[in-house]
């Protein structure tokens, strides 16, 4: 015989006070019932148990004696405390009609009083059954239901005799009369309170009768109840946090799946939109539209009024309403023909137009920094450059590129003849895009002259050649000079025109500039630091190459790129304010500022 026991003290102290009045906890094998009150084994302390309530271990088995007879001994193969029940069985071949004779012994007048009865199947009166006995038969004991044909079968053939009527059966399978499995239950002791309380159960009072228990703390049993407890708290909280993170994985998944999708269509969307870019016609209600009635003006000019206005959400455009009284159509006609079919970084992008007889429109792309002329005044008034040095040769040199790819770059040469601040527009970063091609003229690449039959351009900025032939012929270097003046206006921020009275004498502003480059005296345009001088003189010597009095003086623009470029130092150009050319051999001494002034009092 084996005996498993299993100690459920935590603690040596705690243990011994507990299995000095209570039993151990114990098995027969290891597979075996677990035994504890208001059972023992037979070989344990008499007080730890309850009266009929013995057990032995029978080899690896669970044994429960009984004074019946013919019945020896009953196995047990479970035992419920929660339930007060157990399950008996037998190996005995004298009692392979367990059931039948448990029946006998358990339902008999004549048995013993044993704590364990039957658990019952409740039937209706009914159905109640007869117990009968058959000595002349083998598991001689049956059980029928009343006024049944079966039992008028047995009294009168077999001379079986009735025993006492029952109105509920034994929960047994009937038709298993060998080795059959009985349930027994107990109702006193009763510890199924304290089973459910998950402690320990005793009776109350120690050598009495009574049969009242109580529950009791096992020692270490608690701590595992609140390990128990604690670690099943952890479990949900894991799998709480576990859920949470699942939810929000596929949260987060279907986000960026949501934002992706919404990111690839509004870049369909804005790709559509630029595809649109190439020069589209428009309704003038569509102008309407898209300037939300005209309603935020951007500024104003001899030629229109420029709105702001929306293609879509992520396309903005500079609306340009032209002033149907001026001209006969020419500058319409040159932005259209000029910029519709080029694309370039420094030059501004023509999105689309509209032509309904006297109403005609110009749609751009849209330069959020306004234009290089307010940097300009902005400057003139304060003193100080609102924009970095860096900042004015980074435009400078774009505009450059810009008017040596509409020179160069293009399948027909571009004259733009209107170079000015107020004609180069900054995007978001402040890169330049040269606009205003209302004066342009289209020419190839070859042609070096260009036949004007009037004065183009804007006082201040006109080639000296443009005014008279006398003074040279017009060509792609008309926009070279331009482009000098505006130079010279960067770096002195004021207009190129202005003059200021010095010693009661009229001075040429970019004679000024000259004479203070000449005599070293750079300090004397608001200049910050030695690095800031640098680029200051770099592109005041670039400007003063520019204006050149005779066209033939002046760099063409791809060798004005590789001077913004360059980072050796620029040599002074001859002076460009005193005429040395053929206008007449009386007037080579004429100031050349001189003749401007008077040229552009004429064309005013």
């Amino acid at each position: 015989m084996m005996i498993v026991l299993a100690n459920l003290a935590g603690q040596q102290g705690a243990g011994q006070e507990y299995h000095k009045f209570h039993c151990r906890e114990a098995t027969c094998g290891e597979n075996g019932p677990r035994i504890r009150f208001p059972f023992r084994l037979n070989d344990t302390n008499n007080d730890c148990g309850y009266p009929g309530f013995e057990l032995s271990c029978v080899g690896n088995e669970t044994a429960l004696h009984l004074p019946i007879s013919p019945i020896k001994s009953l196995l047990i193969s479970k035992i419920d405390y929660k339930l007060n029940e157990i399950e008996v069985y037998s190996h005995d071949t004298s009692s392979y009609c367990l059931a039948k004779q448990l029946v006998q012994e358990l339902f008999s007048i004549q048995s013993v009083n044993l704590p364990f009865k039957f658990r019952l199947n409740n039937y209706v009166k009914k159905s109640s059954f007869t117990l009968v006995t058959c000595p002349n038969r083998e598991c001689g004991t049956f059980l029928v239901r009343s006024n049944s044909e079966i039992q008028s079968y047995l009294y009168y053939f077999l001379g079986c005799t009735k025993m006492h009527d029952i109105e509920s059966v034994p929960d047994i399978n009937w038709k298993s009369f060998y080795f059959a499995n009985v349930t027994l239950t107990w109702s006193k002791p009763d510890c199924k309170a304290c089973e459910a309380k998950h402690k320990g159960c005793k009776r109350k009072i120690y050598g009495a009768e009574s049969d009242e228990t109580e529950c009791f703390d096992i020692p270490g049993k608690g701590r595992s109840m609140i390990s128990a407890v604690i670690c099943t708290l952890f479990i949900i909280l894991g799998s709480l946090i576990f859920i949470i993170l699942v939810v929000s994985a596929a949260f987060y998944i279907y986000t960026a799946y949501k934002n992706d999708r919404e990111t690839r269509i509004r870049i369909e969307k804005f790709l559509e939109d630029y595809i649109a870019l190439k020069p589209s016609r428009y309704s003038y209600a569509d102008m309407k539209k898209i300037t939300n009635e005209f309603k935020d003006k951007l500024g104003e000019g001899a030629y229109g009024t420029v709105f702001k206005g929306k293609l879509s959400d992520d396309v903005l455009v500079a609306v340009k309403i032209l002033n149907h009284s001026k001209g006969d159509g020419e500058e319409f006609l040159n932005e259209v023909s000029t910029i519709g079919q080029i694309y370039h970084i420094n030059v501004v992008r023509l999105v689309g137009y509209s032509a309904e007889g006297f109403k005609r429109a110009l749609v751009y792309e849209f330069s959020p920094n306004g234009s290089l002329e307010k940097y300009i005044s902005s400057a003139a008034v304060s003193g100080n450059h609102l924009l970095s040095w860096e900042t004015l040769h980074d435009i400078a040199l774009g505009i450059a590129k810009g008017i040596e790819y509409l020179h160069q770059g293009c399948d027909q040469r571009i004259l733009h003849f209107d170079i000015k601040p107020q004609n180069i527009l900054l995007d978001h970063n402040f890169k330049p895009k040269i606009s205003d091609f209302g004066l342009a003229k289209l020419c190839s690449k070859d042609q070096s002259i260009v036949s004007m039959t009037a004065t183009r351009g804007t006082i201040g900025y006109i080639a000296p050649e443009v005014f008279s032939k006398n003074f040279g012929n017009v060509s792609y270097k008309s926009d070279v000079y331009s482009f000098g003046m505006l130079l010279l206006e960067m770096v002195g921020g004021r207009k190129s025109t202005n003059v200021t009275n010095e010693n009661t004498d009229e001075i040429y502003y970019p004679e000024w500039i000259y004479n203070i480059l000449l005599e070293g005296e750079d300090h004397r345009i608001q200049i910050e630091g030695r690095g800031d001088a640098k680029i200051a003189k770099k592109i005041a010597i670039v400007g003063l190459w520019c204006i050149q009095w005779h066209p033939m003086g002046r760099p063409a623009m791809k060798a004005v790129v590789q001077m913004l470029e360059g980072a050796e130092e620029l040599t002074m150009p001859p002076n460009p304010f005193t005429a040395t050319g053929p206008i007449s051999e009386t007037d080579t001494k004429i100031p050349a500022r001189r003749m401007i002034l008077e040229l552009e009092t004429i064309v005013e």
